[in-house]
């Protein structure tokens, strides 16, 4: 949670969540719209009441049953009635970690969760009796960054989520960008190398291989195990074994000053940096913000980003140049941007 939202929250009178919020109202002021957002992960899910400005009153959490798909939808029940119990919500907004369709309403299909064809809104609807969308997780995130993040001044902005993969969400002229069939923004499965590395979703050579966490862990190990003494630092981290070096580690040991980790992370930065400037070419963004887990590095991954992309931007030198920005909403985001989504539907 951000500090902005934490004050918020332990600045607020005693009393319940209703009252509080009346406490702190203006006279004649109306209430708040208040709609609900929820991430659907692989291993949890997480949910919150969110206020109009993006601020999140109340969250919650569960273990998501991946394997079930009926007690997912129970798991979100018990969200919603959870965090609805003492707050006037109108809306759900749901993020989801998959293919959803054109109308918000179906996930066609979930890498990591047993979804498939699934009739989501209308099952929640069913259930919960409040008005639902359901939008790609990372289009729900870049909303949020868009609306409320490191894009709010821009009406054109792309976020890449450096995470296990490399997920995309694209506004376009103020418009969340989703394609004719609903699946549109899948950065991440654009092909970078040609017979290259072998992804998850069964293609060669995806970018998300060789510009996500994935990448950067896979790299570290092989490093690992053919210079163990140049390797020291990340080994030290893992106890001594190779196949436990972890992102975090290489982060840690390339911000404690550990050279052959933040090589590992310039590397990452300049697949991460070709591949906007290939971006660039097709959409001509304002800003490209960057957020997931490997994104903590900060300007360790983001600096060797921005220096690869100038030198892959087509026609540098004479046009304007795209600015590659941190997120600000970190894994709030995907809440946040679900619940927005929500309340303008």
């Amino acid at each position: 949670m951000s500090d902005m939202r934490r004050a918020a929250q332990e600045g607020s009178p005693a009393g319940t969540s209703v009252e509080r919020e009346a406490a702190t109202r203006p006279p004649g002021d109306p209430p708040p719209r208040l709609t609900i957002g929820v991430d659907v992960g692989g291993t949890k899910t997480a949910a919150g009441v969110v206020d109009e400005h993006g601020a999140i009153i109340r969250d919650a959490r569960r273990e998501t049953p991946a394997t079930s798909p009926s007690e997912i939808i129970a798991a979100i029940g018990d969200l919603v009635e959870e965090l609805r119990g003492d707050h006037e919500v109108e809306a759900i907004g749901v993020g989801a970690a998959g293919f959803v369709d054109a109308k918000r309403s179906t996930v066609l299909f979930a890498p990591n969760l047993a979804w498939r064809e699934e009739p989501l809104r209308a099952e929640i609807e069913k259930l919960t009796g409040l008005s639902t969308v359901v939008e790609n997780d990372a289009n729900a995130a870049a909303w949020a960054e868009f609306q409320f993040g490191a894009a709010h001044d821009v009406d054109d902005m792309i976020l890449l989520t450096v995470g296990t993969g490399l997920g995309g969400g694209l506004v376009l002229a103020g418009e969340l960008y989703r394609g004719a069939f609903g699946v549109g923004g899948e950065v991440g499965h654009l092909r970078a190398v040609p017979n290259g590395h072998l992804c998850g979703c069964g293609n060669k050579g995806c970018w998300e291989q060789y510009a996500s966490g994935s990448a950067l862990v896979r790299e570290a190990r092989e490093f690992a195990r053919s210079s163990p003494p140049q390797a020291s630092c990340l080994l030290e981290l893992a106890g001594g074994r190779a196949d436990r070096i972890e992102g975090p580690m290489v982060t840690k040991a390339a911000a404690d000053g550990d050279g052959p980790s933040r090589e590992l992370l310039e590397d990452l930065g300049r697949w991460l940096g070709e591949g906007i400037a290939t971006l660039a070419a097709v959409l001509d963004p304002a800003v490209v913000v960057v957020g997931g887990g490997v994104s903590e590095a900060g300007d360790l991954l983001l600096d060797p980003a921005r220096k690869a992309f100038a030198r892959q931007l087509t026609a540098r030198g004479h046009r304007p140049v795209l600015e590659i920005r941190r997120a600000m909403l970190g894994n709030e985001a995907g809440i946040i941007g679900a619940a927005d989504l929500a309340r303008r539907r």
